[in-house]
């Protein structure tokens, strides 16, 4: 009974100091450190591993091995394996005599394993984090007690281990925020600031990303002789990866407008540097045109982007333009020709528009659609065209039914008035 409540008392005080140097640990390196150190002290071993459980690719992996590198294996496989499907603490008293021991490991660092205890490492909610492995008790052999203290060293380490992941977790999610709040005032930044100024016109551009950055981006750059450039774009996909593509399609198109240039000349040289930089999957849409005041008229090119619409207000008709060219980023060299001119007349309304607007669906899947633009655009083409985009998406909202934005919204309207 005396040796009984000694064993009791010691494994009380081990488990009490296993519990006060898992709680001082707050990084999750240093907290498997302390495991391994943990499971060494209170088991009284020469060696011990930590293997987490990787779900996704059902393995387990050392992060801690003490002499060895990380190992990677199947999670159905070996002693270890079993403590994960089991969920059992497993003893072996002689690892060369169980066919479960893989001996590889032994070959590869020279170490000769006698003896092992396998302990699985359970989160309260019942999740198996991981298996902890304490290789050749130093004196004697593991014993039912050893057992039974790593049961509950199984439980503290899980517990421990757990709560390190969750608070990982929510760190590695506040920077991520915080990166990505600093992204979109970066990208925010680069949108113009006040809607520009054309003698004779009246032109507004409006973006909405769907997360907190978008693959979207427009702009406008003033030439030196008074005509304005136009540009709208899309790259593949919305986050912080297309909106550094559409931010480098604004900043190189700003490097190169010339004002000698035609949109032509300058999007294909866009084109080129872009297939230097984009991987083979991305790629960019993009709109470009430049608009003369005095001969009120638009020369453009449309690089995989459509549609563009021209609303005649002389007849009610609304012209649909589609691309004249491929996206950009895909091929070097190719040839991006120009659109027919847009001519306008007093009253008219060009639109450059991503196609966010048209496949935003409601619950039954039908997308809003073109018609539902062009039908918007003849019925309220008076209005100014700041509040034409204000209507503009005010409709869809109303059309999608409170379905959730999924793709980034981008518009620019350009309307002659005089």
């Amino acid at each position: 009974m005396s040796d009984a409540r000694n064993d009791a008392a010691h494994d009380l005080a081990v488990l009490v100091d296993v519990a006060r140097r898992l709680g001082e640990t707050f990084d999750l390196d240093s907290l498997l450190q302390s495991v391994e150190q943990a499971g060494r002290s209170a088991l009284g071993c020469e060696r011990a591993t930590v293997f987490l459980y990787d779900a996704g690719r059902d393995e387990l992996y050392s992060k801690v091995a003490t002499g060895t590198d990380e190992i990677r294996f199947s999670a159905r496989l070996g002693i270890a394996g079993e403590a994960v499907q089991t969920r059992d603490v497993i003893l072996v008293p002689d690892a060369y005599a169980d066919p479960r021991f893989n001996r590889d490991i032994d070959r590869k660092t020279g170490y000769r394993t006698r003896n092992l205890l396998t302990l699985p490492m359970i989160a309260p909610d019942g999740q198996v984090i991981g298996v902890l492995q304490v290789l050749n008790k130093i004196r004697g052999e593991f014993e039912e007690n050893d057992v039974r203290l790593a049961s509950a060293l199984g439980a503290l380490t899980g517990v421990a281990i757990k709560r390190q992941m969750l608070l990982d977790e929510s760190a590695a999610r506040q920077r991520l925020e915080r990166d990505l709040n600093i992204a979109r005032e970066i990208q925010q930044r680069l949108l113009p600031k006040q809607q520009p100024v054309v003698p004779g016109y009246d032109i507004a551009g409006w973006n909405l990303a769907a997360d907190q950055t978008g693959g979207d981006m427009y702009d406008f750059i003033p030439l030196p002789d008074g005509r304005l450039g136009v540009m709208i774009a899309d790259a593949t996909g919305h986050g912080i990866g297309p909106a550094l593509i559409v931010s480098q399609c604004r900043s190189v198109l700003r490097a190169v407008a010339d004002g000698r240039s035609s949109p032509s000349q300058l999007v294909c040289r866009l084109n080129d540097l872009l297939c230097d930089d984009l991987p083979s999957d991305k790629f960019v849409t993009l709109c470009f045109g430049i608009l003369d005041p005095i001969e009120h008229r638009l020369d453009y090119v449309s690089a995989g982007h459509g549609p563009q619409l021209h609303l005649r207000v002389a007849t009610g008709d609304v012209d649909s333009f589609n691309a004249t060219g491929v996206p950009l980023g895909i091929m070097p060299g190719t040839p991006i020709e120009p659109a027919e001119p847009v001519r306008f007349e007093p009253g008219d309304l060009f639109v450059m528009i991503t196609d966010g607007f048209m496949e935003w669906c409601r619950a039954d899947g039908e997308q809003y659609g073109t018609e539902r633009l062009i039908d918007l655009l003849r019925h309220h083409h008076t209005e100014p065209s700041a509040s034409l985009i204000e209507r503009l998406y005010a409709d869809v909202q109303a059309f999608s039914q409170d379905t959730p934005q999924l793709d980034d919204l981008t518009v620019i309207v350009v309307k002659r008035t005089t």
